[in-house]
């Protein structure tokens, strides 16, 4: 019934279309029309144009993984059986040393299936960082089914963007980018993505709004960087990282996030403007990693309950300032505890989406003006902008490699004398690294960390990257070890920025 309703709404469709255009064909009123590249004559109102011109300009991406093995009898951890002290100072409990079960070499599998932009012919592509998340390996296959491997180049988890690369020849179909700031509510614009695996699928809505933060809109806890232009074109599992693009063919946005209580499509869909997209893609591509600028304040957005409350005058909406961080920004400018920001630049800040899409345009060093209302008067003030250290450094991927060890599978022998099974050998230590920061020294044995065992070095690069990737406020690594003299030790390496 359902496909037959469908079929049906088509059909009317056409047939209306079809009458608009016999009604105009003897008028040049108002008649816009253009020539499609296969020679026929197409209407405004006709999205085929823009389809074909950006259809190949998508992709599907597939992320593949090993499934994380189980350690233990009960397919978890149990003190008993595997904290390694436990077996060094009382044996193990089964009597004599324990032996390690034989686990099947795991395979890896899909993990997650999406989309992306060809935004370069070189092989560039933007897409979403929950796309590709714990992947161990991306696969990317064009719209004419050509398959590529691709590599990462850079992920950006706070506006949920990622840049990968492919070697691809050079005919690759590029989607011109287009500024996102000139998009009007009402505009028509086209979703084109790969939803539950269709490919090459391509749906049409309008703008419903812009600078939409959905976390603080239902209630949910700060995601990232919320700035999403809303629209009504339909989206789905399996469309993320795709475009959003308007009748030019331009591309405004990544499609990024529905609202659904089912999981699917309900009529709202929220991708990331280009004028976010622009400056991080840029900085994964020149960096490595996003160079985010900070003004170091706490802030509450203006309500009318706050206007009322604290009295406010001469704005009834804007960025009010409850904390100015010391040593920052908004410190040397002089902003205080109760000033109300309006704008930074020519950006208006009237809302927190609008305050962090504005403050994603500008990098550590980049000197801004700070418009702001105090005591129902406007001021103005310029500040150089830093980094969420204070200054103005370039900053550098937070990779395992900021870790600052050299690691290897440790010596059977060592093992041996120490009556353990596994271990992973810290063989040197960087001075600048985030073991020597925390007090480890090198030769130090690595037998657990979050409570997993550690048998090989890739793991801990596996569980640094999960580490940093989760939901958790305190991002931390909690080492438990020993050292070749029988010195057991303990150490919390913190992962936060």
């Amino acid at each position: 019934m359902k496909i037959l309703s469908v079929i049906i709404s088509s059909a009317m469709l056409l047939s209306a279309c079809s009458m608009a255009a016999q009604d105009n064909s003897g008028s040049n009123n108002n008649e816009k029309r253009e020539r499609h590249h296969t020679g026929r004559v197409i209407y405004q109102d006709d999205f085929t144009n823009t389809a074909a011109e950006t259809v190949n300009g998508v992709v599907s991406v597939k992320s593949y993984a090993t499934p994380r093995q189980s350690y233990g009898n009960r397919g978890g951890y149990d003190p008993f059986v595997d904290d390694p002290f436990f077996e060094f100072f009382f044996g193990s409990p089964r009597g004599g040393r324990r032996q390690q079960q034989e686990q099947p070499k795991a395979e890896q599998r899909q993990i997650g299936l999406g989309s992306g932009v060809i935004i370069s012919g070189d092989g560039y592509i933007v897409t979403n960082n929950h796309v590709i998340a714990d992947a161990e390996r991306l696969e990317v296959t064009l719209n004419d089914n050509r398959n590529y491997s691709a590599e990462v180049i850079g992920t950006d988890e706070v506006t949920d963007l990622a840049l990968i690369k492919i070697d691809a020849p050079d005919d690759l179909h590029v989607i011109p980018l287009g500024d996102s700031e000139n998009l009007l509510v009402g505009e028509w614009v086209l979703a084109v993505g790969n939803p539950f695996g269709f490919t090459s699928t391509v749906t049409a809505g309008i703008v419903s709004a812009k600078a939409r933060n959905i976390s603080a809109q239902f209630g949910q806890g700060a995601r990232g960087i919320e700035s999403y232009i809303q629209t009504d074109a339909a989206v789905n599992s399996g469309n993320s990282g795709g475009a959003l693009v308007n009748l030019k063919g331009e591309l405004v946005g990544i499609n990024a996030a529905i609202y659904s209580s089912t999981g699917n499509y309900a009529g709202c869909s929220f991708a990331i403007p280009t004028s976010i997209v622009q400056k991080v893609v840029s900085d994964l591509k020149q960096f490595g990693a996003v160079q985010r600028a900070y003004l170091g304040i706490s802030f509450m957005e203006l309500t009318p309950e706050l206007v009322k409350e604290k009295e406010i005058k001469g704005t009834n909406s804007g960025i009010y300032v409850a904390e100015v961080q010391e040593r920052s920004a908004a410190a040397e400018a002089k902003l205080q505890k109760g000033d109300i920001i309006i704008a930074l630049d020519n950006y208006p800040t009237l809302s927190t989406a609008q305050l962090q899409e504005a403050i994603t345009k500008f990098s550590p060093g980049s000197k801004v003006t700070v418009t702001y209302i105090r005591n129902g008067k406007r001021n103005v003030s310029t500040v150089t902008l830093r980094n969420n250290h204070g200054n103005t450094a370039v900053t550098r991927p937070d990779t395992p490699e900021s870790l600052g060890a050299e690691m290897a599978d440790a010596d059977e022998t060592m093992l041996k004398s120490l009556g353990l099974s596994h271990g992973v050998t810290v063989k040197s230590v960087d001075p600048d690294g985030r073991f020597a920061e925390a007090g480890m020294k090198k030769n130090f044995i690595i037998l657990m960390i979050n409570g997993q065992r550690i048998d090989k070095a890739d793991t801990v690069t596996k569980l640094y990257k999960a580490i940093r990737q989760s939901d958790s406020r305190d991002k931390v690594m909690f080492i438990s070890g020993i050292y070749p003299d029988g010195q057991q030790a303990y150490y919390a390496v913190p992962l936060n920025d």
